[in-house]
């Protein structure tokens, strides 16, 4: 199963982006249950440092692709900057800037690939561990 949006590229895009991965969620049964809203919290979180990310260092669309795979969901987030993404050493007193070691924590990692006027960034996160 499949879901994708594309977003101008405001602030209003992340909110859009979240509500995105909750109807996704609830779409292939993942709604109701203790385990299952903490399920999509953590999509929801993971989506949101990805799409923020977009609006905040391009000037232009991005978008929003969700795939389920089994037991994986593969959250892919497109822009139109060709800047690829900074993962900052961890640093506990640093204010900001920690979305993408946010991303790492939770995903193991992310993949990047150049699109025609932009990049995409994808990561996978296997739903049974976002629900421990």
């Amino acid at each position: 199963m499949r879901s994708s949006e594309s977003y101008p590229g405001e602030p209003g895009a992340v909110a859009a982006a979240r509500h995105l991965a909750a109807r996704f969620l609830s779409r292939v049964g993942m709604g109701g249950a203790a385990a299952a809203e903490q399920t999509v919290q953590i999509v929801q979180l993971v989506v949101s440092e990805l799409v923020t990310n977009a609006v905040r260092h391009t000037d232009g669309p991005c978008g929003v692709d969700l795939e389920l795979t089994g037991q994986t969901v593969a959250i892919t987030v497109w822009d139109t900057s060709p800047q690829l993404p900074v993962v900052t050493e961890h640093d506990p007193t640093r204010v900001g800037r920690h979305g993408m070691e946010i991303i790492t924590a939770l995903c193991g990692g992310f993949q990047v690939a150049r699109r025609e006027a932009g990049k995409q960034i994808t990561v996978r996160l296997l739903l049974a561990d976002a629900a421990v």
